[in-house]
């Protein structure tokens, strides 16, 4: 098949094109041509006002429900999301059912994904059934194709554990993914502990929680050199931790979900069950300082956190909701409409070619010859989102303009585009 994008801004540092406007013809996969105006014909051609081109978009954390959860979501629909999101790569979480947590596992979401438009790069257990009892396979998992080990939704919380798999990784260069949540600090917490948790009512879980979480991964990365990325910080004091980290040299990095950047514990006012989520939505200030967080560069990369719910787990009283919400397609419009000052390249860096670098995907840079996984975006677009493609739909954002429009993808020779 024959694509030809008209008129891009590639955005790429790599790139000789990049920040410059161009034709690119691809073939077969590969990118043959980049110049000022192509005449060749093609077979499907790519023509949108404002439109900007980058390496493809890697998500860290996702979660996909298959196998065995498939009536939230599945591969295909969730592949489905992914690309009207604007993503080539999605890092899948083991949180299944079986749990990936050993090769057979890790194989059926390598060789089912072979045929998406968006590849699917399984993150192995840590331990066994996630239950933090016992390492899993992981040197198995790493080569079947498991990009790196985490339990997902459910952080190591045995430190002697956790250790070990640092220690473990460091043979076959992997990253140990955590999200920081020390579940014996008031596990019955339902949104972040302080003023507007008691104005309504509920339960509060303290920022401490995950504070002290990742003092102390940290201070294990310290003591095995290995290296660890932590996933969904949203505390002011969480973003000094990792700040320091980095001061002293350690190999410890940092992402962020969009809903963080975007909402306060303020908007739980109305006890919207979307909003419901873990790491729970901080005060006022702490979201202000992982904006700027992002702004300095603390911030590595952006992790969804896409964590789909049938509507039986959201359509209830806050206590019995269930946690998480969609995000594959809106991940890139709400970091764009939370922080307008980010620039095209600071979101592609953010988005792209961060990830790309931490977990040790291909550059995919945009270059003649070069295969392609590529992001279409209309940098400035206004868009209402209206089209889920997701089986779930647990999102505050549907009905709701941003600013930001993915475009569509070039991958795997499979062009998506939105309608």
């Amino acid at each position: 098949m024959t694509i030809l994008v008209r008129q891009a801004k590639i955005v790429d540092p790599s790139s000789p094109f990049h920040l410059q406007s161009a034709d690119l013809l691809i073939e077969n996969g590969v990118l043959t041509s980049i110049e000022t105006i192509i005449s060749k014909k093609a077979d499907k051609i790519v023509d949108v006002p404002g439109l900007h081109a980058s390496p493809g978009w890697v998500d860290v954390f996702a979660h996909l429900c298959d196998p065995g959860l498939e009536f939230k979501e599945t591969l295909e629909s969730g592949s489905a999301a992914a690309a009207a999101g604007g993503y080539t790569d999605v890092m899948v979480l083991p949180n299944t059912t079986p749990v990936v947590h050993n090769k057979a596992t890790v194989e059926y979401i390598v060789q089912k994904s072979r045929t998406l438009p968006v590849r699917m790069h399984p993150i192995g257990s840590i331990t066994r059934n996630n239950e933090g009892k016992e390492l899993a396979e992981m040197y198995d998992m790493e080569h079947s194709g498991a990009i790196a080990f985490s339990d997902g939704s459910c952080s190591v919380q045995s430190s002697g554990l956790l250790l070990k798999a640092l220690q473990y990784v460091k043979a076959i260069d992997r990253v140990i993914i955590q999200l920081p949540d020390d579940r014996a600090i008031n596990p019955g917490g339902l949104m972040n502990e302080g003023i507007i948790s008691t104005r309504l009512g509920l339960p509060g879980r303290p920022a401490i929680a995950e504070e002290l979480m990742i003092a102390r991964d940290i201070e294990l990365v310290k003591y095995t050199s290995s290296r660890l990325h932590i996933t969904g910080i949203s505390t002011a004091k969480s973003v000094e931790l990792v700040r320091q980290a980095k001061a002293e040299g350690l190999d410890v990095t940092c992402s962020v979900t969009p809903y963080h950047l975007l909402f306060s514990d303020e908007d739980l006012k109305d006890y919207d069950t979307n909003l419901k989520v873990n790491p729970p939505l901080r005060p006022l200030a702490d979201k202000e300082a992982l904006q700027k967080a992002l702004l300095d560069g603390v911030i590595d990369c952006i992790a969804t956190h896409h964590l789909p719910q049938d509507i039986d787990n959201k359509i209830s009283e806050f206590e019995y909701a269930k946690y998480g919400m969609i995000g594959l397609q809106t991940a890139f419009a709400t970091v764009r409409t939370a922080v307008p000052n980010l620039s095209a390249e600071q979101l592609v860096k953010l988005f792209a070619l961060n990830p790309r670098k931490i977990f040790g995907l291909p550059s995919k840079e945009i270059r003649q010859g070069e295969r392609v996984a590529l992001t279409l975006f209309a940098f400035d677009s206004d868009w209402t989102f209206e089209q889920n493609h997701s089986k779930s739909a647990n999102s505050p954002f549907l009905g709701q303009t941003l600013r930001g429009r993915p475009v569509g993808i070039i991958n795997q020779d499979k062009l998506f585009l939105n309608q």
